[in-house]
């Protein structure tokens, strides 16, 4: 042979070389072997890239080891080598997380895949908590995302929210709501007579106790305007609120949150009274002597602590926090700030 023949022997082996190479990779892993024998026989060198959604185009990357991300699923475009993931849609919220609010339906396959990717390309960009806002129509997911390492954070008539930690650090992600708001209505007319009623149902149910119009406090209600509200469901009552006069915290009442209790006073705009039965067995307007000398009452520590506050608020011996309407950096709407406006004032003027 001569030299210059051996010499294109030698080139064409060493230009051979990266298919070859190619084949060997591929014969060790199977699943690349068709789209190797692709481009050997096309005379391209294969590229691979990761195509995030339809626009962000980004290079593969190893492959995280924890449990929920330690896999991304993808396809690989017909007639083209770009893998294609499908990411959740999720928005930042203010403490290094991402939100998720899910609509469509997915199988469990297709979420599975699309919630590993997703929480891998979270984990490459340091985010922490992850909060899955899941709608009652797609139930069905819960069992997927439990499995995922995901867990209740607290649920509400039409959705499920459930939460993740990405690090590895202990999880800063705050608890569900801890408090029930409720309140207690002092309401007394011009004869001293407080009213009172007796409740169908709930701990008081038979007892024969009369009691102030209670209630809780909707998500959104202003504790003042829940204690109207609670007055003229219970007795049908029309009145104006006027102060806290106290408040009152517990604790694992009821399915073991903490509860804030406001007792407020009101005046009556009218006397006629309607009682709501649903929940209510009677209502009158009762003198406030004859209230308080209920054995129950007598018993009650608290009780005796809220009568005596009443009876120094009709002596006028006492003052209470009435309701500011305010607004802070923190919210456009306006709030209510409690606080003892006639000391308040007296204080300024002098």
């Amino acid at each position: 042979m001569s030299v210059l023949n051996s010499l294109s022997h030698v080139n064409n082996m060493i230009r051979s070389l990266p298919k070859l190479s190619l084949l060997f990779f591929s014969a060790r892993k199977p699943h690349y072997l068709a789209t190797a024998q692709r481009f050997i026989s096309q005379g391209r060198t294969p590229t691979s890239r990761v195509k995030i959604g339809v626009a962000t185009t980004v290079s593969i990357r190893s492959k995280s080891t924890s449990t929920i991300s330690s896999a991304i699923v993808s396809e690989t475009a017909a007639g083209d080598q770009v893998q294609k993931i499908n990411l959740l849609t999720s928005t930042d919220d203010n403490y290094g997380g991402v939100t998720v609010e899910l609509d469509q339906p997915m199988d469990s396959t297709t979420f599975i895949s699309t919630l590993r990717a997703s929480v891998s390309h979270w984990k490459q960009l340091g985010k922490k908590g992850v909060w899955i806002k899941l709608p009652i129509h797609l139930a069905s997911l819960v069992e997927d995302l439990v499995k995922e390492g995901f867990w209740y954070h607290h649920a509400e008539p039409n959705y499920l929210m459930l939460v993740y930690w990405i690090p590895d650090s202990p999880s800063t992600i705050p608890p569900n709501a801890t408090h029930r708001v409720g309140v207690g209505s002092f309401v007394m007319n011009e004869k001293k007579e407080v009213l009172v009623v007796q409740e169908n149902n709930g701990l008081f149910q038979g007892s024969g106790v009369w009691k102030f119009p209670t209630g809780v406090v909707d998500q959104g209600e202003d504790i003042c305007v829940a204690a109207v509200r609670e007055v003229k469901e219970e007795t049908g009552v029309d009145s104006e609120f006027m102060e806290v006069l106290a408040f009152r915290q517990s604790h694992n009442s009821f399915f073991e949150k903490s509860d804030l209790f406001f007792v407020c006073m009101l005046r009556p705009l009218s006397f006629n009274i309607q009682t709501q039965t649903l929940e209510i067995l009677d209502a009158q307007w009762m003198p406030f002597e004859e209230y308080v000398a209920q054995p129950f009452v007598q018993r009650s520590e608290l009780l005796k602590y809220i009568n005596d506050t009443c009876l120094a608020k009709m002596g006028g011996q006492y003052s209470g926090f009435c309701p500011v309407s305010t607004s802070s950096n923190f919210s456009d709407q306006k709030n209510y700030l409690y606080l003892n406006a006639g000391t308040l004032k007296s204080s300024n003027s002098s």
